[in-house]
């Protein structure tokens, strides 16, 4: 199967919730190829980006299950690279 390399930006704003969204990037581990976090205490948020490559289901699926935590946005950027035609 093909797959894209994205980029998924994360912001969290519940802390409370980062047990839960660790656990979900656990799940994925297999697709993702780094990840940085920052926390932000100035705005009680932490900022966390997460380099993935794998199929575009994979990724959405991802992105929409991150998206779904309490106090957590998610979004995706992709690379051109393996776009569909």
């Amino acid at each position: 199967m093909e797959t894209r390399v994205a980029l998924i930006g994360i912001v969290v704003e519940n802390l409370g919730s980062v047990g839960k969204l660790n656990s979900l990037l656990h799940d994925y581990g297999q697709y993702i190829i780094g990840r940085m976090g920052i926390p932000y205490e100035k705005k009680g948020v932490s900022i966390i980006s997460v380099a993935v490559d794998a199929p575009q289901d994979v990724i959405s699926a991802l992105s929409g299950k991150l998206g779904a935590i309490n106090g957590v946005t998610a979004k995706t950027i992709y690379s051109k690279l393996g776009e569909p035609k």
